[in-house]
């Protein structure tokens, strides 16, 4: 009897959680379909709000400078981050306790921290040399940054997980390093490459703080986008903008978690 009950206290806990975390989502969806002007109160469906963002030339571009940010940061992460990842299983017998603290730091450093630090750097750089203006290339420097540790340690782990007596068996077979690469390596950790791009993906389009601080005049993204217009009240076009995000963002996850599953079995 207790175990029925506690088992169904614990039923009612995980349902509650998940209302506690999806329903003021549900609610900012349900809301961008209203036909009505007021973000308060539901008249019925309507897509008129989601035709308006096809015809607001800020929100298109601030829509194209998140997909080019989000896109060329995750490419670049995925590269140094899997030279790093791999750099990391190679000497991982070695002591290298501080380059884990390097690794980790960007991580578990606050946002705020590390934009001000950013902006920071990147306004005396320009300053001396004319260099790194703010604008989109700050912009992506910065996400690589935050994002390169998330690759390296997805791809770190999945090097770990391999026999390290195939590395043997590949060089026994007489494979060239670039064979070895080619027709072994980026076949063994396809789906940790796949997954830490998509996971690159939607920290880049998520993040807020980062771009805020090393932000250009005509580098808006979406979150800045809505950070200004919400200043004037939260509208339906601002809740069609927040589930157009949601959508972006739950698919990638979604991908990347497909890949990861793939990648333990």
């Amino acid at each position: 009897m207790r175990k029925r009950t506690l088992k169904r206290g614990l039923t009612g806990f995980w349902w509650f959680t998940l209302a506690f975390l999806y329903l003021p989502l549900a609610v900012v969806m349900l809301f961008s379909f209203n036909a009505s002007n007021s973000a308060a109160r539901f008249t019925g469906f309507s897509l008129r709000w989601y035709e308006r963002l096809l015809g607001n030339e800020e929100i298109l571009s601030a829509f194209a400078n998140s997909m080019v940010l989000a896109i060329v940061s995750s490419v670049i992460a995925l590269g140094v981050g899997c030279l790093i990842g791999y750099g990391m299983y190679r000497h991982r017998h070695r002591k290298l306790g501080w380059l884990i603290v390097l690794i980790y730091l960007p991580i578990v450093l606050p946002d705020i921290v590390f934009g001000i630090s950013e902006m920071a750097f990147f306004v005396q750089i320009h300053r001396l040399t004319g260099l790194f203006q703010p604008g989109l290339g700050t912009m992506i420097i910065a996400h690589v940054t935050f994002q390169i540790p998330f690759v390296a340690l997805i791809v770190y782990s999945r090097f770990v997980g391999l026999d390290p007596t195939l590395f043997e068996a590949a060089k026994d077979l007489y494979a060239t390093p670039a064979k070895r690469v080619i027709h072994f390596m980026l076949p063994t950790i396809k789906p940790a490459l796949i997954s830490a791009f998509f996971l690159s993906f939607t920290l880049s389009v998520d993040d807020f703080v980062i771009s805020f601080f090393t932000a250009g005049p005509e580098s808006a993204t979406l979150p800045i986008y809505i950070w200004g217009a919400i200043k004037k009240g939260v509208s339906p076009e601002i809740n069609a903008i927040a589930t157009l995000m949601i959508g972006a963002v739950a698919i990638a996850a979604i991908i990347s978690l497909m890949f990861s599953r793939r990648r333990q079995a």
